[in-house]
């Protein structure tokens, strides 16, 4: 074993991926003349349902542009794979570190592995935790009186808005890696995760990240309050990707779009805030990635046929099928149509928000675990909505953000040449022009569907 070495700190990358305003690196360069940069790539991680291809490529362009730019600095990305409480040990031993620098996170198992960690590590090495590093406001921060956490968020948001936030951690301009330390490789896709790439997935890595956050806020922030929510118009940024994996900082981005000092920058920072108030609940209640945050009771509904339906984009209900078809090619979805297919899934469905929440997992770049868990909730009626039984007409949501078939007609193309008084409703249409389309019926009537779901839940809340 190395003798201790108080020129050495440890930076174990998580999903802070990036050189710009990252405390966990600035912190371990501050604390020793030498500093290894550590991403574990961890087993444990990789065996679990939240291992995907869409992700794990996404992934890996991070860790490549993230090498790059700490190369470019003198350094370079440390990689391991195994269990990640060992791998990092390893590496604190081999090179003598005296303090080690990782991001709080708010998972139950991310905190449990720190927990190891610290359970492990010598009486001389200190483990220090940046709890400002994946968030705007820390879980923990913004609580209400004898709680440990908030359910509503009109007021968290609130205070969120009034609560001091750190200064930007500046960039590092050189770095030094440990002499004799092996770098280690990184691997390829398929060697983390097997299964089919959806085709349209954005590039991942802070340079690329940077790049979109500096065009959006300049050309797409302005008309944002307006048509956030017209799916035709895809006037969203499209950055959650970037932030899921720390490769874009949350707080600079909010930093950076208050500067614009408008509504529209108002309304997408408090759409930002919503990443926070669902880490926090997470971080407070941890089982609720498979339990309900307020149970109802529910005897969800069962039908695979109507399941693989709803996933495959054929359910015969337009906006829904277009939906779950960007989801498919892009590993990402407009942000009112996750609204709509989840709607659609367990309100009009009554399918458990668990099985819809795990096929988001299967595609989504941004599977965030907090944000994708509490989504599903709060349209399930299990999560932070009082108002459990809410339940939208899907058809009047197509009218409402799509009026002119924009996005429909983009993803399910058996329908682009469809006039606009058939397009949300083709069931309409004569029976042999139904036909000819090569477009299914619908699998069940809203409505009806719809009264099914209030008559059990009615009965059991």
């Amino acid at each position: 074993m190395t003798p201790p070495n108080p020129s050495v700190a440890v930076a174990v990358l998580t999903r802070d991926l990036r050189v710009h305003d990252n405390p966990t690196l600035v912190g371990a360069v501050d604390a020793a003349g030498t500093v290894v940069p550590l991403f574990v790539l961890d087993d444990a991680i990789l065996r679990s349902g939240f291992n995907r291809p869409n992700r794990a490529r996404f992934l890996l362009e991070c860790l490549r542009d993230l090498d790059a730019s700490l190369a470019a600095r003198g350094a370079g990305l440390v990689v391991r794979r195994g269990d990640w409480v060992r791998e990092v040990l390893a590496v604190v031993e081999q090179t003598g570190a005296t303090s080690v620098h990782v991001a709080g996170d708010v998972t139950g198992y991310a905190r449990r592995r720190v927990k190891r960690l610290a359970a492990r590590l010598g009486a001389d090495v200190e483990l220090v935790v940046h709890d400002g590093t994946l968030f705007v406001v820390p879980p923990g921060d913004v609580t209400a009186t004898g709680k440990d956490h908030m359910a509503v968020f009109t007021p968290y948001f609130r205070r969120w808005q009034r609560e001091p936030t750190r200064d930007l951690a500046r960039t590092p301009r050189t770095l030094r890696l440990p002499d004799g330390l092996a770098r280690g490789r990184l691997p390829a896709v398929d060697a983390l995760a097997t299964g089919e790439l959806s085709p349209d997935v954005v590039p991942g890595g802070e340079t690329e990240g940077r790049s979109r956050m500096t065009r959006w806020l300049r050309a797409g922030l302005p008309a944002y309050e307006d048509d956030h929510d017209a799916l035709g118009n895809d006037n969203t940024s499209r950055l959650s990707s970037y932030l899921h994996l720390g490769a874009l900082s949350p707080l600079e981005l909010v930093r950076r779009a208050g500067e614009r000092d408008s509504p529209a920058a108002d309304a997408f920072v408090r759409q930002v805030a919503w990443r926070d108030f669902y880490a926090q609940v997470l971080a407070a209640r941890p089982e609720v990635t498979t339990q309900d945050y307020r149970s109802r009771g529910d005897r969800w509904h069962r039908s695979g046929d109507e399941l693989e339906a709803w996933k495959e984009g054929r359910t015969g209900y337009p906006i829904v099928d277009a939906g779950m078809r960007q989801l498919a090619r892009e590993g990402w979805m407009h942000n009112r149509a996750r609204l709509i297919v989840a709607h659609f899934l367990c309100k009009t469905l009554y399918i458990d928000w668990r099985e819809g929440a795990q096929h988001f997992v299967d595609l989504l770049v941004d599977g965030d675990v907090a944000s994708n868990t509490m989504n599903w909730q709060w349209v399930a009626g299990t999560g932070t909505d009082s108002r459990f039984n809410r339940a939208y007409n899907v058809v009047l949501q197509a009218r409402r953000h799509d009026p002119r078939g924009t996005y429909v007609r983009r993803y399910v193309v058996e329908l682009a040449g469809l006039d606009d008084g058939y397009l949300h409703e083709p069931w309409l249409l004569p029976e042999d022009d139904r036909e000819k389309l090569g477009y299914p019926a619908p699998i069940v009537d809203q409505d009806d569907a719809r009264d099914r779901m209030r008559k059990v839940r009615s009965q059991t809340t």
